[in-house]
């Protein structure tokens, strides 16, 4: 590409880029994009973003292609790479001058500079770093700060890289230029401080942009520059002079004021301060040891003590309360739990720790966390009343302890608690003791500090379970303050209700619990928004959930053996039906999925007895669900309410399929971009739907088609998709297996060929219950599957759990279709030119051999039966193997068979006469339609319907009548003689 003639071109092409016109768009867009492998385009790029005279959109679009041309076309091993001719030019021109007016033009350059750098530099570009150091050294303010910006964003990808190669390269740079980023940092510092005294307020901005690049710069070469960063003077002597900076700018904080021009950037350069001691505590928490003092120190004045008066923000506080928290809790500040085994370094810091963490520090900040942190501040006030949802479902989950004020509040307050519990639980007892008896509406003050100090008995629930008899406290004093209506008093109603949440898992007598309930119906009526949300989670979280408190008092999620069913039953319908209005009431759709969770644990936890009350909610969710069509995530909670409701209908569910089967329709059909969110809830909600179908319907049938995409998915939801297919299987056999069994075996023949061991296992367990529901279509519809499984038995399949299956398959088409059988052994040996009893002998060879392999009574049974299916028989293959198959039925007879002791006959276990409905307890889940489906199933199987014992027994009879006592004796002297001794003695007495 000739650059003076392909300029203008370029050009003009980069100009109709930018129309809003698309009929002029498309077209240089498409010729961009026909251009971007030509050589000498993006010197044309850089010709243009670098002349000043053009239009700015113009420029930044060049920018853009350029920057985009480098992860697609520098390095050599690319496609279309650019050559090392103009790749060198190219650098060159990058460099030549930092003097780009415009900021977001700036700093994109400086992004692809950065990108370049991160794939060159030092090798093939080692000018790059001398260069930008002179520069910045420049007298020119525009160029030394594009410079600057330059040198933070190459430091930063070079920073980023994470091979040992590169690591080291990095440190190698970061020794050398240390020196010089500490001085620049410093001077301009120094020239902000004395610019800001002196009140010249755009000079003292310039100068603050430049101290937040150099300290951006020193950020990353502290933290990613040194591997024992402690031996390195001028590194510790930086992070020792980061806290007499802070309190400088600190100080300015007080001095510019709210309304400065350099108030924003004043308070992003103390985070960013503070971003570097976290940091590198993070990284280095070895080298951080010689800091604790000087940290906590400065966070714990800041935050603690009246230094921290009108300067601090809540971003700062945030900082410096992970500060805290982090070298609190920091592993490498434990000593071992034998002294003698502690690591020096360790030792030192928990002494550290210890020196600085005595009773009066730990007191004024234990008092000052709950009395003024903990306080509900005006504007969370202003919220609840504004808008109670958003402040009744904040988000306080994951990590928000590292960006947010309250719950970076209460993670402190449970690390500290925790760790000095003996010090603070007599402190948190005193100020509940000051506080007994119903509060002064009249007194807000009261009432918030009454808030705040139940909030840290509540958090700290599992510290304080030795020192707080919280039954007694509920009877005698919660239970009144529960009862005051006055309207101010809401802040304590909901206090309470959910400090009893965060209790009843820890300590709380069972036959409290129905005066709960009373508490629960009357605050679900609550007045207050926010009180009737906050009672409803108290309900999901700590009565509904499966909650176990160990001896330890840590949580695991267990069987809740406090909960009884029996209890919360005569509350059911008048909670259910609150719970129901809750879910109206409400408008946001965080608060409907909460709710909706709710009564999905309600559903969960009372099974069969939430039939009577759930008409309301059945009509109410299609509604929501045409609502809710822009909202994933609440479509994601009716999916879970629906699947739990299916559950607790059972077969009564059949009535739901109108609304049901379209949203499992759309739910799982991968060609509707909703699927992303919605598919693993659909395809629980399709299988628990089929698990209660008392019969199939045409419409079940008709949302089958979407499972053929799901299979060539091959995703995680596969186990499901396989569950789904036994559940039409099991549930209509013929209708389905007429109507898509052909689609179906295309789909498992294509899996089968690249599908790892345990796919290959659920797709032939499917087949085998196919032949298990329906013996002659199962075999004729998976045909074209058979002959591999036979195929892999005589190959002596490795994969222990695929030969059992493929065993069990073959075994159900000998046993129960054995023509079928037949004419398969027929078709594999005209197609491999061998005879049928040399096919037959190679099956059944490998089929003794590997008898191990199955591990299920069941199919070892199956395989005994199978194999005896075979006789009587005069073919001499069968004959010649008669000793492994005598060997398999005795293996499987001392499976199968128990011994009544007082007769000393024996018995097949696996017998089923009768099909009897289970008596449930109160807690026990009721069986499916589908596990009723299958205990009928089994009483027609021979596996649970033929005695082994009668079966062995007859086909030896019969053999022998075909071949005369004589021929017999002859064929059963090659069984081995205590084999022989053994199926006698379970043959006794027939």
């Amino acid at each position: 590409m000739d650059i003076d003639s392909a300029s203008s071109v370029v050009l003009q092409t980069l100009t109709q880029a930018t129309s809003q016109d698309t009929a002029v768009l498309k077209p240089a867009e498409e010729q961009l994009k026909q251009w971007e492998t030509q050589p000498g385009f993006y010197s044309v790029l850089l010709n243009i973003f670098n002349n000043h005279m053009l239009d700015v959109n113009v420029r930044w679009l060049a920018v853009l292609y350029f920057k985009n041309g480098i992860d697609r076309y520098w390095r050599r091993v690319a496609p279309h790479s650019l050559s090392e001719e103009e790749k060198t030019s190219l650098r060159a021109g990058l460099i030549t001058n930092f003097n780009e007016p415009v900021n977001q033009i700036a700093t994109q350059i400086a992004v692809l500079i950065a990108k370049v750098a991160r794939l060159d530099c030092p090798r093939q570009w080692p000018e790059l770093i001398p260069i930008l150091m002179e520069s910045v050294k420049g007298q020119d303010g525009l160029q030394q700060h594009r410079a600057l910006l330059t040198f933070y964003h190459v430091t930063k990808t070079l920073a980023s890289k994470r091979l040992a190669q590169d690591r080291r390269l990095f440190q190698d740079l970061a020794s050398g230029i240390y020196s010089f980023a500490c001085s620049l940092w410093s001077h301009h510092t120094d020239c902000f401080l004395q610019q800001i005294y002196t009140s010249d307020e755009a000079a003292a901005l310039s100068s603050l942009e430049r101290t937040l690049l150099s300290l951006k710069v020193l950020r990353k070469l502290t933290v990613h520059g040194f591997q024992t960063p402690q031996q390195n003077m001028e590194v510790m002597g930086f992070l020792n002079a980061v806290f007499e900076r802070l309190k400088q700018f600190l100080e300015c904080c007080r001095r510019v004021g709210k309304d400065s021009t350099c108030r924003e950037k004043l308070e992003k350069t103390i985070i960013l301060y503070t971003k570097v001691l976290l940091d590198f505590l993070d990284y280095h928490p070895c080298a951080f040891i010689s800091l604790i003092q000087h940290a906590l120190e400065f966070a714990v004045s800041y935050l603690f003590t009246p230094a921290g008066e009108g300067v601090t923000f809540e971003r700062f506080t945030v900082q410096c309360m992970n500060l805290i928290k982090m070298i609190v809790k920091n592993d490498a500040y434990k000593p071992a739990k034998n002294i003698e085994d502690s690591k020096p370094e360790s030792l030192e810091a928990h002494n550290i720790k210890t020196a600085f963490f005595t009773h009066p520090t730990l007191t004024e900040i234990g008092r000052r966390l709950v009395s003024h942190y903990f306080l509900l501040t005006e504007e969370e006030l202003a919220m609840w009343e504004e808008d109670p949802e958003s402040f009744a479902v904040e988000e306080t989950g994951g990590d928000s302890w590292k960006y947010s004020l309250r719950p970076c509040t209460e993670v402190l307050f449970l690390d500290i608690f925790h760790k000095y519990s003996q010090t603070l639980t007599p402190v948190l007892l005193e100020m509940v003791q000051n506080l007994q008896g119903p509060t002064n509406v009249e007194d807000p003050v009261q009432l918030l500090m009454k808030d705040a100090v139940y909030n840290a008995v509540g958090l700290a629930a599992y510290e304080l379970f030795d020192n707080v008899d919280f039954d007694q406290w509920f009877k005698n004093q919660l239970l009144g303050e529960l009862q005051v209506s006055h309207h101010r008093y809401k802040l304590i109603r909901r206090r309470v209700i959910w400090l009893i949440g965060q209790w009843i898992s820890v300590k709380f007598k069972s036959d409290l619990r129905p005066l709960l309930y009373e508490v629960i119906l009357s605050l679900m009526q609550d007045p207050d928004l926010v009180v009737r949300i906050e009672t409803a989670t108290t309900l999901k979280l700590n009565i509904l959930y499966k909650y176990k408190k160990s001896i330890t008092h840590q949580l695991f999620l267990l069987d809740d053996f406090e909960f009884r069913t029996e209890q919360f039953l005569p509350y059911l319908e008048s909670i259910f039906g609150l719970l129901f209005q809750l879910l109206q009431q409400v408008t946001e759709c965080d608060t409907k999925m909460q709710v909706l969770h709710v009564i999905s644990c309600v559903i969960e936890r009372v099974h069969i007895q939430i039939r009577p009350y759930v008409g309301c909610l059945v009509q109410y969710l299609p509604l929501l669900w045409k609502q809710s069509e822009e909202h994933n995530m609440l479509r994601c909670a009716i999916l879970t309410t629906l699947i739990h409701l299916v559950q607790g209908l059972g077969a009564e569910s059949k009535n739901l399929y109108p609304f049901l089967l379209p949203v499992i329709q759309l739910s799982t059909d991968v060609s509707q971009p909703p699927h992303v969110y919605l598919l693993e809830d659909g395809l629980e909600l399709w299988l628990v739907t089929l698990e209660n179908s008392p019969a199939i319907t045409p419409e079940l049938l008709r949302i089958f088609p979407n499972m053929s995409a799901l299979l060539e998915l091959s995703s995680e939801n596969m186990r499901t998709c396989f569950q789904i297919v036994n559940a039409y299987i099991y549930l209509s056999a013929t209708d389905f297996l007429q109507n898509y069994a052909e689609a179906l075996c295309r789909s498992f023949c294509n899996l089968l060929k690249d599908i790892a061991n345990e796919g290959q296992v659920q797709v032939l367990k499917v087949v085998e219950i196919a032949l298990k529901v329906s013996p002659i279509l199962g075999a004729h519809m998976f045909q074209p599957l058979l002959p591999a499984v036979v195929r892999g038995i005589i190959d002596g399949e490795r994969y222990p759990v695929v030969m059992s299956t493929y065993l069990g398959i073959t075994g159900r088409v000998l046993l129960q279709n054995p023509t079928f059988f037949s004419s398969l052994l027929t078709q594999m040996a005209s197609e491999c030119n061998q005879g049928i009893d040399q096919l037959l002998g190679s099956v059944i060879e490998m089929w003794v051999d590997r008898m191990d392999n199955i591990t299920q009574p069941e199919r070892r049974k199956l395989s005994s039966l199978a194999l005896l299916s075979l006789l009587p028989s005069e073919n001499s293959m069968i004959q010649d193997k008669f000793c492994g198959i005598i060997n398999i039925c005795v293996e499987a007879l001392h499976d199968v068979m128990t011994e009544d002791s007082d007769t000393g006959t024996f018995r097949d276990c696996m017998l089923m006469s009768h099909f009897e409905e289970p008596k449930l307890s109160d807690d026990e889940e009721p069986p499916t339609e589908q596990d009723k489906r299958k205990k009928l199933l089994s009483l027609e199987d021979p596996v649970h319907s033929v005695s082994l014992q009668q079966f062995v027994y007859e086909k030896l009879k019969s053999q022998q009548a075909l071949m005369g006592d004589q021929a017999f004796g002859v064929l059963m002297e090659t069984v081995d003689t205590e084999i022989v001794r053994q199926l006698q003695d379970f043959l006794r007495g027939l």
